[in-house]
């Protein structure tokens, strides 16, 4: 009986020993599994984590980024508005430069047509006529060039009969206007002079033609004394090269400079213009 008893104890300790083993076994299997559930769920948590953290370094790159470009943006504002500024500054100089070139334009066009008007005026009020003698207006001077052959011989300084008849029209000018002065100036020929002991050279025979004139003026046609400077160019002006007769005689000629006070001036170009 005890034997039987045995058997059925140690029959059921074996198969109350192998439901275990096999219960064991499917633990220890489903142990695995969530082991490598949590080993992969770990793995994908520390790739969020870097990634978060990535992302996180991103957003503070773009929001250092964007807060630079406001920056710029503001800048980039300031600048536009200094350089619209410059622009309006330029145009305006720009504009005031093309008022001062057309006034500038408009006054040399004014400028051509009163020199003409003036020389007019002048040749008609002493009555100049004669092709050897000239009357232009430069710069606001007046220059009356007369040839040499209708005031002196060759080689001489001796004012003639007939040069008196044109200084008396050209002392009429400077009468006319008590506040102008005038330049008597001599010019010669480059032709070394020779003929008299007195003279020494060329420069000497320009100097004594001038005073001859200036003597004229004041002592036989009543102008100033004050009003008159004595000047010699001897050769070293020419008009034209020596190399002929005919252009050394255009050479020598005896230039009469009216040098009027500029306010004056403007005051008769005005009545002219007014004339015309």
């Amino acid at each position: 009986m005890r034997k039987v008893i045995f058997m059925f104890s140690l029959a059921a300790l074996t198969l109350t020993s192998c439901g275990t083993k096999k219960k064991l076994a499917e633990l220890e299997q489903k142990n695995k599994e969530c082991q490598d559930l949590l080993n992969s769920t770990t793995v994908k948590l520390n790739m969020c984590l870097s990634e978060r953290e990535a992302l996180e370094k991103q957003n503070e790159y773009l929001k250092k980024n964007n807060s630079e470009l406001i920056n710029n943006v503001g800048n980039m504002t300031t600048l536009t508005q200094q350089g619209a500024a410059n622009i309006e500054k330029a145009l305006e100089s720009i504009k005031e430069k093309d008022l001062k070139i057309s006034r500038m334009q408009d006054a040399l066009t004014k400028k051509d047509s009163v020199t003409l008007a003036l020389v007019t005026s002048l040749k008609s009020s002493v009555g100049i006529s004669d092709p050897d003698i000239e009357v232009n207006v430069e710069k606001g001077v007046v220059f009356i060039s007369i040839a040499d052959k209708l005031l002196f011989k060759s080689g001489s300084y001796v004012v003639s009969d007939r040069a008196k008849e044109v200084l008396a029209k050209v002392a009429k000018v400077v009468n006319d206007k008590p506040t102008f002065e005038c330049m008597v100036e001599g010019h010669t020929d480059s032709v070394p002079f020779t003929g008299n002991a007195v003279l020494l050279d060329n420069w000497d025979l320009s100097v004594k033609r001038s005073t001859a004139i200036v003597r004229v003026l004041t002592k036989d046609l009543g102008v100033k004394p004050s009003q008159l400077i004595a000047a010699g160019r001897g050769e070293y002006v020419p008009l034209v090269d020596n190399k002929t007769a005919e252009n050394r005689a255009t050479n020598r000629r005896t230039r009469i400079v009216v040098l009027p006070k500029i306010d004056e001036f403007y005051e008769m170009i005005e009545k002219e213009m007014k004339k015309q």
